[in-house]
């Protein structure tokens, strides 16, 4: 359903410093739920696509290499006012930004290197969580 899901991607630097536990733990602590979850890793084709709305931005090529750069967790999360209820937890892109006690605050390393990613549309929830996930893998209210 629109407005109850938003789509998770904990990036190759948080994986890397073990922070994935810790930030699904404030993502459950904030009460999500997660209906769908994986951990994989983006080819550079697969990173192009899923970016693909960022292609004619300067940092289009930094974002691919980063992002298909090493493991990542994808997940779908659920609950009333997803999409805003996630972005206030995230912070900021830039952590520098981030509100104190926000996820990118407590664990990003800078603006490309900002630990998650986080849905910013009801309809890009949706898209988003599809290119993870097939519809078996996703709960039936998805």
């Amino acid at each position: 359903m629109a407005g109850n899901i938003t789509l998770t991607i904990i990036k190759p630097e948080a994986i890397s410093k073990n922070y994935t536990g810790p930030i699904l733990n404030m993502i459950n602590q904030a009460g999500f739920s997660i209906a769908a979850m994986k951990l994989t890793k983006l080819s550079s084709k697969q990173a192009e696509e899923f970016y693909a709305v960022h292609r004619d931005k300067p940092f289009y090529n930094d974002l691919v290499e980063f992002i298909s750069s090493g493991s990542i967790v994808a997940a779908v999360l659920e609950k009333d006012n997803a999409v805003e209820d996630f972005r206030k937890l995230i912070g900021a892109t830039n952590p520098e930004n981030a509100e104190e006690g926000t996820i990118r605050k407590l664990y990003a390393e800078s603006l490309q290197m900002n630990a998650v990613h986080g849905s910013d549309s009801d309809e890009n929830a949706q898209i988003e969580s599809a290119f993870f996930f097939a519809r078996s893998e996703r709960a039936d209210y998805l």
